[in-house]
């Protein structure tokens, strides 16, 4: 698209007659977020060939009416809330085929003998029932949505993980081991999260955060799956930096930014088909 003859100081574009108008552009930019669930500026201002600062006053005013929620460098559809603390039953109906496809792709990377460790969440319950052409696991957990999911065939011992029942999420939190044991160690951490940013990986509630990241330092290997959805978000707690992530499976391309920050972390970005 042109940029030519663009006004400078940031005046309006569309009041000089480039671009959109002003509220088809509102429009626009809503459902623009509705079918992606986030947008950065610069993809903004190349979908509507308009300045920078228009699109940041589009985003102030389309915030100010509650239709979108602002980030750093753009916006995330105003369900992201809502979805950001949501029940188990909720999250298992949204996203489906997505998360299925990631479930799928990142069963290839587990191999017959290996011990997983794997928290609660959506997406990984749809990892535990592709397990199938996988031998002589161990899996430990405190998702108990996974024990049901994982094929019989694939496993030898399921542990599940004491702690506090959430009935709402379906996990257990507590002490990540068994007691009298004083610790454990597994080869691979199989982990679903709120948000996946350049400052790392988050989840909503700082309990449930602080156990994940003891799963992390109990894994020799950490394999995160999330979908396009939890790209850019910044949830309450942060569980891990990108540096202690190897692998990210997901449904699309990461935007640039942090496609570069997982490429500077040495991450493995694996999309699936």
């Amino acid at each position: 698209m042109s940029k030519r003859g663009r006004q400078p100081h940031g005046e309006d574009d569309a009041a000089s007659g480039r671009g959109a108008l002003p509220a088809l552009r509102h429009n626009r930019l809503i459902e623009t977020l509705q079918e992606h669930g986030q947008a950065t500026v610069n993809e903004l201002v190349d979908l509507f060939d308009v300045s920078r600062d228009t699109i940041r006053r589009d985003l102030d005013l389309l915030e100010r009416r509650g239709l979108l929620v602002r980030t750093h460098g753009g916006a995330v559809n105003n369900d992201r809330l809502v979805r950001l603390d949501s029940t188990l039953g909720r999250r298992m109906d949204e996203h489906v085929d997505a998360k299925r496809r990631i479930g799928e792709t990142a069963a290839t990377l587990v191999r017959d003998g290996e011990t997983l460790i794997i928290n609660g969440g959506s997406t990984v319950y749809h990892f535990a029932s592709a397990l199938g052409d996988r031998r002589n696991l161990t899996v430990v957990t405190n998702n108990l949505r996974v024990p049901p999911a994982v094929p019989e065939s694939a496993v030898q011992a399921i542990h599940i993980l004491g702690g506090t029942y959430w009935p709402q999420f379906q996990v257990t939190i507590g002490t990540i081991g068994f007691s009298p044991v004083a610790g454990i160690n597994v080869d691979t951490a199989i982990l679903g999260c709120t948000g996946i940013s350049a400052t790392g990986v988050s989840m909503t509630k700082l309990d449930e955060a602080a156990h994940t990241s003891g799963m992390v330092d109990v894994a020799k290997r950490t394999i995160v799956v999330a979908d396009q959805s939890k790209f850019n978000v910044k949830a309450f707690a942060n569980v891990a930096t990108l540096e202690r992530i190897d692998h990210l499976v997901t449904d699309h391309a990461p935007p640039p930014d942090l496609a570069a920050a997982l490429d500077r972390a040495g991450v493995h970005v694996t999309i699936c088909g």
